[in-house]
């Protein structure tokens, strides 16, 4: 998934970026990285300074001496998930930064090319040398490559020809450069920030609008699928930056995922409330909710997976309660937030690992009760399977497992991180009678009393809709629909591993 973050004419942009970053953490824990732009009088030229690492980032930039090194006016910063190239390389640390024959140039992507290797064999086969097995790569040697002049142009060029999921920001020399593929895959936003003191104004580029927040950047305006956003000195006088746009597509793909998991529920994402949209996600749920109660039960205990379904279940227990069936939102569950979430941790035994260190049981809300616990989704199983053993321990009476999205049935190609069948559970159960594995099958391997998944028509009556769009969102992982071609596609994460 990854997080980006860009700001220009801004006095202090590696500590802007850092704090955009630290906001952005939930989308990549892997590593993260700054590149800043400064003007260098004695070349009469922008010169790029760097720092990236392993980790959080507040390791990676833990020692205060990184900023003074780091000054400038424009920079762009990382947070990585791997879904493409060995997660553990530090030559897949983003942003990646070049020297070509129009000056320098750094890229930070958030997303998939979903024909990266196809091109990457013509590239190579043409004599390029790639340093990283990333597919972002890609881009920037796709623009060197370009016989046109000005860098938003020989960008234009790179991504006419490469296809798939991307949120990208570029430094190129004394520019910033932000775009997003024409499906609207994945997220980005555009906003200002205004020093109250001395008036400067500075245009910041994020994939979630919780970064502009926590600098005081005020959100414009999402960046348009298939838009090219120019910002420059020109830019920050005229107020204006300059746009141009990759040639339209049928329809949009915004990743309907985004908003089931992946974003903060205090961002704005596609224009829209997070926040707003899983409360829906949790009413659809709770109108579709079949638990039969006893007549001495008097209210439902609901209690959430934290931290991604607080507010699906906030929304589930209102609309319990409007439905005439009394329930509370209970605290059954607590989260270390100093251990990562374990769906993006690379591999599964990493994961296994850190779920007992994630949550704790608190045992006089659940024990000899009847529970519903609300989760955002199933992928491969393994959490909820280890998290229902360690919610066992509090013996309530009943566990009801309630989702508040379809069953995952498809690979995402896009930039989640379950790109094989047999890595998901609907899979992992098939068997001769059932093509997917039913949801009793998964009720057994899993170890709750019932489940209960959202219905599509749930799903898709939950998020907003987008005048003038036949279809405005990317539902593939939940059906097999995939918007992009995935005929070029790395298959099993573990060959770039």
């Amino acid at each position: 998934m990854c997080g980006v973050f860009g700001v220009f004419n801004s006095k202090t942009p590696a500590e802007d970026t850092f704090y955009g970053l630290y906001s952005l953490q939930h989308r990549g824990q892997e590593a993260a990285g700054i590149v800043v732009a400064e003007y260098n009088k004695a070349k009469k030229k922008t010169l790029f300074k760097q720092h990236k690492g392993p980790g959080l980032v507040s390791e990676v930039f833990r020692d205060e001496q990184i900023f003074e090194n780091l000054s400038g006016y424009a920079a762009i910063g990382h947070n990585r998930y791997s879904t493409t190239g060995a997660s553990k390389s530090n030559n897949n640390i983003q942003p990646f930064s070049l020297t070509y024959r129009s000056g320098s140039l750094a890229i930070a992507h958030n997303g998939n090319l979903t024909n990266s290797r196809a091109l990457r064999k013509e590239l190579t086969e043409q004599g390029v040398i790639f340093q990283a097995s990333s597919d972002t790569e890609i881009i920037p040697h796709l623009a060197a490559r370009s016989k046109e002049k000005e860098p938003i142009h020989q960008i234009y060029d790179a991504l006419r020809q490469v296809e798939g999921a991307y949120s990208i920001v570029i430094l190129a020399n004394n520019q910033m450069i932000a775009a997003r593929d024409p499906y609207g895959v994945r997220p980005l936003a555009l906003g200002k920030k205004i020093d109250p003191a001395t008036g400067n104004m500075a245009y910041v580029v994020a994939s979630e609008t919780c970064a502009f927040d926590i600098i005081k950047a005020e959100y414009i305006r999402d960046i348009a699928p298939g838009e090219i956003l120019l910002i420059d000195h020109l830019a920050i006088d005229n107020e204006k930056p300059v746009s141009i746009f990759l040639p339209p597509v049928e329809r949009k793909a915004r990743c309907i995922f985004e908003y089931v998991y992946f974003a903060r529920p205090d961002s704005f994402i596609f224009q829209h409330s997070v926040d707003k949209v899983r409360r829906n996600l949790g009413k659809n749920l709770a109108r579709e909710s079949t638990i039969d109660r006893k007549e001495s039960e008097k209210e439902l205990a609901v209690v959430s997976v934290p931290d991604s379904s607080n507010t699906a279940a906030l929304g589930f227990v209102r609309e319990s309660n409007k439905l005439g069936k009394q329930a509370r939102f209970e605290h059954g569950l607590i989260r270390n937030h100093y251990v990562g979430r374990t769906f993006i941790q690379p591999g599964s035994q990493s994961r296994e690992i850190k779920v007992r260190s994630k949550y704790n049981i608190v045992r006089g809300v659940m024990q000899g009760r009847p529970i519903i616990l609300v989760d955002d989704s199933i992928v491969r199983g393994t959490t909820a399977r280890m998290l229902i053993k360690l919610v066992r321990e509090a013996h309530p009476a009943e566990i009801h497992l309630h989702i508040s999205s379809p069953p995952i049935t498809n690979p995402c190609f896009y930039g989640m991180d379950f790109p094989t069948k047999r890595q998901l559970l609907t899979h992992m159960l098939a068997d001769a009678e059932h093509e997917l594995g039913n949801i009793e099958k998964i009720r057994e391997y899993i170890g709750v009393d019932s489940l209960r998944y959202l219905s599509m028509q749930g799903l898709l009556n939950s998020v907003p809709k987008f005048d003038g769009e036949a279809c405005s969102y990317c539902t593939a992982c939940f059906g097999g629909d995939y918007p992009i071609p995935i005929t070029d596609v790395t298959t099993d994460k573990e060959e770039n591993d």
